[in-house]
């Protein structure tokens, strides 16, 4: 199946959607913070800090993974985007380290279906633009080679993410 039918915009809350993972743009100590992480750590319930916990935090560019708890989905994969620094910091391989290790990992436990926010574009500062880039071009490229894979949606909160993430897709270059 091709790669771009594979792939899903829609607005909304994340913590809602129904599928078998959502991927959490987590802080290096995957504790709980604000935006997305917030809000995914209050919807999941405490069971979710407490086994992140006994996880030892992550680094930039790398993701683990839990049990959804009190979310429709069975896991969460949480991922530490980087936080932009003029784009002089290697920030773009860690975006992009961040997408390809949500999915490796997705792939790892056979999770065939797994929903992104915008990882790094809230409080990190990323732009917007170039971080939709790398995410749809990751997940692509992801798709080509993985051809067991259901689903790669990415959910965006606000009406002017999801309109402009839709500007992007639809724009987009050199996929294939």
């Amino acid at each position: 199946m091709n790669a771009n039918k594979r792939i899903k915009i829609i607005q909304g809350d994340i913590t809602k959607l129904k599928t078998e993972a959502i991927v959490n743009a987590a802080n290096r100590t995957l504790l709980g913070g604000g935006g997305v992480d917030g809000a995914i750590h209050r919807a999941a319930g405490p069971g979710l800090l407490e086994e992140c916990k006994l996880l030892g935090g992550c680094s930039t560019g790398e993701s683990k993974i839990t049990r959804g708890y009190k979310l429709p989905c069975k896991f969460v994969i949480h991922t530490v985007g980087p936080v932009w620094r003029g784009g002089n910091q290697n920030e773009e391989k860690l975006l992009e380290s961040c997408y390809k290790n949500s999915l490796q990992l997705a792939a790892l436990y056979e999770i065939k279906s797994v929903a992104f926010p915008s990882v790094s574009t809230g409080a990190y500062g990323f732009p917007f633009n170039e971080a939709s880039i790398i995410a749809i071009k990751s997940a692509h490229d992801f798709l080509k080679t993985n051809s067991g894979f259901k689903e790669i949606i990415f959910v965006l909160f606000s009406d002017s993410d999801y309109q402009n993430f839709m500007n992007i897709y639809q724009n987009i270059d050199s996929l294939d």
